[in-house]
Parts: structure tokens; C-alpha cells; sequence
């Protein structure tokens, strides 16, 4: 008798010992610093975006440019910085054309395009 007890007790602990897979989709990303409100009203006020940005993800202010997207062989041919992919800086091929930066964000995969040749790649966080 007193091993059937055991082994209901036993059987009825046991689902309490499953775990319960939880989802990365209901889990909320995690906010970083927000900007003051007088910076983010200045921000606006020049055209920028707030936007959450990086591994922080905390609150920046973003400047998009008017020739984001442009082809571009040379950083003086556009608003901020013309880039390709790193993959470009790596084979070291020269006469490598890129685009003109979509805004000011400092984050990603990047190499800066300077007199038709790509510059030392990076990639921030």
C-alpha cells in the first residue's frame, strides 16, 4: 500500500517538472536611456527622427539625408559618408562604387568609400 501511495505522489509530481518553453516573440525589448524631452523637441525642431538605436537600444536622435541612397565613388560626393558592403573592402578591389548613407546612425556593417576604393570595414554595435 504504502508503495502505490509513493508511486501516485511520484506520478503527480511530475508534470510540475516540465518546463514550459517560453517565447522570444511575448518577451518585450528591452528599452535603453530615453532623450530628454527638450532634446528630442530640438531634434524634431531640425528635422530628426527619434528612433531607437544599438545594442542599448537606448533613444537617439537621427538626421536622414537627402541623397541617402545615391551612387556615389568618394565621401565628398555626398551629405554624410559614402559606403559599401565590407565584403567590397575585403577582396580590395579598386573602382568600387557606393551609396550615399541613408542618415547619421553610427551602427552596422560598413566601409567608407574614398576615391573609388573602400576603406577599412567596420561594424558597430
Amino acid at each position: 500500500m504504502r508503495r502505490l501511495l509513493l508511486l501516485t505522489a511520484t506520478m503527480l509530481a511530475l508534470p510540475a517538472c516540465t518546463p514550459v518553453p517560453v517565447e522570444q516573440a511575448a518577451m518585450p525589448e528591452p528599452a535603453g536611456p530615453v532623450l530628454a524631452s527638450a532634446d528630442a523637441a530640438q531634434c524634431r525642431a531640425g528635422g530628426g527622427l527619434i528612433e531607437r538605436r544599438g545594442r542599448l537600444r537606448a533613444e537617439a536622435c537621427v538626421q536622414p539625408f537627402a541623397d541617402a541612397g545615391r551612387v556615389c565613388s568618394d565621401n565628398d560626393q555626398c551629405a554624410g559618408d559614402c559606403i559599401t558592403d565590407i565584403a567590397e573592402q575585403e577582396n580590395g578591389s579598386a573602382n568600387v562604387t557606393g551609396m550615399c548613407q541613408a542618415d547619421d546612425r553610427p551602427f552596422g556593417c560598413f566601409a567608407k568609400v574614398v576615391n573609388g576604393r573602400a576603406t577599412g570595414g567596420i561594424c558597430i554595435d
